[in-house]
C-alpha cells in the first residue's frame, strides 16, 4: 500500500471519515459486538471523550484515513486505573500490511508514557489477523469468554489477550492523556510515522 503516511491524534472532525472505517465491522461482522452504527455526532463525543484520558490516533495514506487505534478504561474502580482495554480498526487495503503492527506500537508507546501497566486485547474468535497482531506485540491469550456475545443469529467467544508493561515495580500515577507533554506526544507520532513511510511496515 504505497502513499505517504501520516500518524496523528484524532480530533471531531474525524467522526464522519473514522465512522465509514468502523461502520462495515459492525453491519458485517462480529469483529465488534455493537448493533446499531452511531451517529457521527455520536462518534464525535467518543473521540472527544477518549481524548482526555487515552490517545485516540488516526493513520492516513495521502491524506485519506486508513485506520484508527485508542484505549479506554476497561474497569471503573480505581485500583483498574493502570489496566486499558486497546481497539483497532483498518480499512480492507490496509489490513495485512503491517499498518496496524506500527500503529498499534504508537498507542502502546504513548500508554507507557502516561504509566499505563496492564494492556487488554478483547478479540472476537475465531480471528487470526487480530490473534497474530496481539501475539507479535508480546500479548498472550489469557483466558476465553465462551458463547459470551450474542450476533448475527449465534453466541461467540471473546479471547482476552494481555500485556504487561513495567514489570513489578510500584505503579506510579496515570498522566492524563491530556496532560502529557506534547512534545512527548508529537516525538512519538513522529518516530512511528516515519516508520510507516520509510517502509519498515513488518
Amino acid at each position: 500500500m504505497e502513499g505517504q503516511f501520516v500518524i496523528r491524534r484524532a480530533a471531531a472532525g474525524d467522526a464522519a471519515a473514522l465512522l465509514e472505517i468502523y461502520r462495515p465491522f459492525i453491519t458485517d461482522t462480529v469483529v465488534t459486538f455493537e448493533y446499531t452504527v452511531p451517529t457521527a455526532e455520536e462518534f464525535a463525543a467518543r473521540i472527544t471523550d477518549t481524548l482526555t484520558d487515552f490517545p485516540y490516533l488516526v493513520c492516513e495514506r495521502d491524506g485519506v484515513p486508513v485506520g484508527y487505534a485508542y484505549a479506554h478504561h476497561i474497569r471503573e474502580r480505581a485500583a483498574y486505573d493502570w489496566a486499558v482495554e486497546l481497539s483497532i480498526y483498518l480499512v480492507p487495503a490496509a489490513q495485512g500490511q503491517g499498518i496496524g503492527t506500527v500503529l498499534y506500537r504508537c498507542l502502546i508507546d504513548l500508554l507507557e508514557r502516561q504509566n499505563v501497566r496492564i494492556l487488554y486485547g478483547c478479540v472476537t474468535l475465531p480471528n487470526e489477523g487480530s490473534r497474530r497482531l496481539h501475539e507479535k506485540l508480546g500479548f498472550v491469550l489469557t483466558g476465553v469468554w465462551h458463547g459470551s456475545g450474542w450476533k448475527f443469529d449465534g453466541w461467540h467467544d471473546v479471547g482476552w489477550f494481555e500485556k504487561r508493561l513495567g514489570g513489578d515495580a510500584p505503579a506510579q500515577p496515570v498522566v492524563p492523556f491530556a496532560a502529557l507533554e506534547e512534545e512527548k506526544i508529537q516525538e512519538c507520532l513522529r518516530r512511528y510515522t516515519a516508520m510507516l513511510n520509510d517502509g519498515g511496515l513488518n
